[in-house]
């Protein structure tokens, strides 16, 4: 979202989110280890050795009372005997007999009773045996069911866990409209504009890439537009000047401003207000609409004597006797060693705009210079288009233009303009498009290689996200002091700053051939997009129009247009669905902010300084094509799953009920439907906020196979007939 936009602007919605990168996060805790099944108790019995403990313990109990029926017994029959043998008389043998008898009588009362108590404690030992077995396996059961329970839950928490998106994207936060990026190298720069191009591409906006490191960084994104079906249209200078209309159609105090700038940039700033003043009084006389050749004509005209004809000077010859005349008239007070070097400092850009044409629209846009430039031509030419953009900035959406009269209306699509190697430019020039951005709503991303005044005084300002990315040298200690003095850096989340595994990988893995120098991409397009029709277009022609691209589509090519998507599908295998158990930090590392974790950052890693503290990102564009990321923050995640839990939660506390897991929806996180981009609108009843993530609509249905009839129950339904029988001849 632009800051402070202009009354009657649309603000930038979710739809127009600007990636910086891809974040690990693993949102979801571990399950751990699956819960154990409940195993049965041994079960008790009642033993033959208890049993015969029992007996044993009866007879020694019972020992002396038989050894009295014993002696009855044999007392009775000696009594007997006696009685038999005539020695004892009859009556007394009687009575021994009856005497034994009756004090054998209780003695065997005694051990029958004796027998039945055994018995009687044998079966309550059983029955309390039998109750606690109940008792057990009532237990068990309980256990059992709360053990399926339980591993119904484990099994959706691994099945969320394993499942859960890995890689979150990492934006542009709203009210933000300025991005500085400090530090890195070519090949993250690479990294970091096909993302930025990316995000561009995928809603149909509008991209415009300003390269003064006279590196091909932007080789990637001119593969990837391609892919896409979108012709970018690129300038190289200074030998495109001739073929670019930029700067040429604007009034004459916007075109004076910036030729002053530019004659300011090319050497040691004199009075920028004099040369200003200067080209307006040349562009009164000349018309508003005059040539920079013609100015330089008018500059020499200071310069020439009036009596000299000048008809060897091309440049003279633009003007006719009387528009020399009048130059001079106007211009009496300017001295000529001013004008003189004036017109040298304007001198390369004599042929701007001389044999372009009015072309279409293009949607991404790319300005870079020759690699055999030197750092003096980047300075000056990239003066000259950041100036110039500057100026296109200031106009206002609607309204009459000073220069033709027509009202002129600005696409309603999110624009953003990259300038890479801002250090490169005049301090005013980086101000001045800074401005200019925000009170147009464009969102400017500058690219900083060295750690210059420019960027480290806009670190600390509201609307500015200051991104860092690799540092070499002693510029590590600079910045890491700058880095510390912002709000969250001191005690950053250890959590946010998780270096993982793939982003070393896929960083050595492509390491300079993305930026080596090689095939022009613009050579590609008759290999690619004229002999293999795009599925985008009917006749395979390369679309010029500004046209969203879906999001599997968008992955799709990330995957084959770019060296990035290559290379993270080789190494992907290093980003496989995370185990139950957990990742065990073998995946990522913690990594700091101090200088010489700086130096070490991998090509393609970049701390993003959010208002929420520090946040390490891989700017990787081929992390979109991994089934493990989605284009929904940390906070979306997160938000939606609260959400999700609140929703499902009610008097139950659903998020108990299903064991605390909740897995994060991982959808687009466009809040409103956008009809020329082809999103389908949202369903009424259905809050489609800025604050909620729409929800993932699933895969399209099976496509339609003309080749299999469907069957019809003709006596059911007799809506079909089959057609009559062919008579034979």
């Amino acid at each position: 979202m632009p800051p402070n936009p202009r009354p009657g602007s649309a603000s930038r919605g979710e739809a127009g989110r600007t990636y910086l990168g891809w974040q690990h996060a693993v949102l979801l805790p571990p399950p751990g280890p699956a819960p154990r099944r409940p195993a049965p108790a041994d079960a008790e019995t009642v033993g033959e050795e208890w049993i015969a403990a029992q007996r044993d313990s009866e007879a020694r109990t019972n020992r002396p009372l038989h050894a009295a029926l014993a002696g009855l017994a044999v007392f009775a029959l000696l009594c007997l005997l006696l009685w038999a043998l005539r020695i004892l008389p009859g009556v007394l043998a009687v009575g021994g007999v009856l005497a034994c008898a009756a004090i054998a009588a209780p003695v065997g009362l005694a051990l029958v009773q004796s027998r039945q108590v055994v018995a009687q404690r044998l079966a309550r030992a059983r029955e309390l045996l039998e109750a606690e077995r109940e008792e057990r396996d009532r237990s068990l059961r309980e256990q059992q069911r709360e053990h399926a329970r339980e591993y119904t839950e484990w099994q959706a928490a691994c099945r969320a866990y394993e499942a859960q998106p890995l890689w979150h994207g990492v934006t542009v936060p709203p009210g933000t409209g300025t991005v500085v990026v400090l530090g890195g190298t070519d090949a993250g720069w690479s990294a970091l504009l096909a993302t930025v191009g990316a995000s561009r591409l995928r809603e149909g906006g509008d991209l415009t890439v300003v390269d003064l490191t006279g590196r091909p960084v932007s080789r990637e994104l001119v593969r990837l537009a391609r892919r896409c079906a979108v012709a970018p249209r690129r300038w190289v200078l200074p030998a495109d000047l001739p073929l670019m209309t930029l700067g040429t159609n604007l009034d004459a105090g916007q075109r004076a401003r910036v030729l002053s700038a530019v004659a300011a940039a090319s050497g040691p700033a004199e009075d920028v207000d004099a040369d200003e003043t200067l080209l307006l009084r040349l562009l009164e006389v000349l018309g508003p609409q005059a040539g920079v050749a013609e100015l330089i004509g008018g500059l020499r005209a200071l310069i020439t004597p009036e009596d000299d004809a000048a008809e060897d000077d091309p440049a003279l010859a633009l003007l006719d006797a009387g528009q020399r005349a009048r130059v001079r008239e106007r211009c009496a007070d300017v001295a000529w060693e001013r004008a003189w070097e004036l017109e040298r400092r304007l001198a390369p850009f004599e042929a701007v705009g001389t044999r372009a044409e009015d072309d279409a629209y293009a949607q991404v846009k790319i300005i870079s210079m020759d690699r055999a430039s030197g750092e003096t031509a980047a300075r000056v030419y990239g003066t000259y288009a950041v100036a110039s953009l500057s100026e296109l900035l200031e106009v206002p959406r609607s309204g009459p233009s000073a220069a033709g009269g027509h009202t002129r209306r600005r696409p309603a699509r999110t624009r953003t303009v990259v300038v890479c190697g801002a250090d490169a430019l005049p301090a005013e020039e980086v101000e001045q498009v800074v401005l200019a951005a925000r009170e147009s709503g464009v969102e400017v991303v500058l690219m900083f290689r060295s750690p210059v005044p420019a960027a480290l005084a806009r670190f600390g300002t509201p609307d500015c996200l200051p991104v860092v990315m690799r540092q070499e040298g002693e510029a590590a200690e600079e910045v890491a002091r700058a880095v510390a003095a912002l709000p969250g850096a001191a005690d950053p989340d250890p959590a946010n700053l998780l270096l993982h595994r793939l982003t070393e990988a896929v960083g050595e893995a492509v390491g300079e051939s993305a930026t080596a120098i090689g095939d022009d991409p613009d050579a590609e397009v008759a290999d690619d997009d004229r002999f293999f029709p795009s599925p985008h277009t009917e006749s395979g022609a390369v679309i010029r129009n500004a046209a969203s691209v879906a999001p599997l589509d968008l992955v799709r090519h990330v995957r084959s247009a770019t060296a990035w998507g290559r290379a993270t599908a080789e190494e992907a295998r290093t980003d496989a669905p995370l185990p139950a158990e957990g990742d065990g930090g073998l995946r990522a590392r913690p990594h700091g902010l101090d200088a010489g974790a700086l130096r070490s950052l991998p090509p393609t890693a970049a701390v993003v300084l959010g208002p929420a503290g520090p946040v390490l990102a891989d700017t990787n564009p081929g992390i979109l094509t991994l089934s493990t990321a989605t284009l929904a923050t940390v906070d979306d995640s997160r938000r939606t799953g609260d959400e999700t839990a609140a929703g499902r939660g009610g008097a139950a506390n659903g998020n108990e009920e299903r064991g605390g897991w909740e897995r994060p929806r991982t959808a687009s996180p466009d809040a409103s439907a956008d009809p020329s981009a082809g999103v389908p609108a949202a369903s009424p009843g259905v809050d489609a906020g800025p604050d909620r993530v729409p929800p993932n609509l699933g895969p399209p249905p099976e496509r339609l196979d003309w080749r299999v009839r469907p069957r019809v129950d003709n006596e059911a339904w007799p809506t079909h007939r089959p057609p009559p029988p062919r008579r034979r001849r």
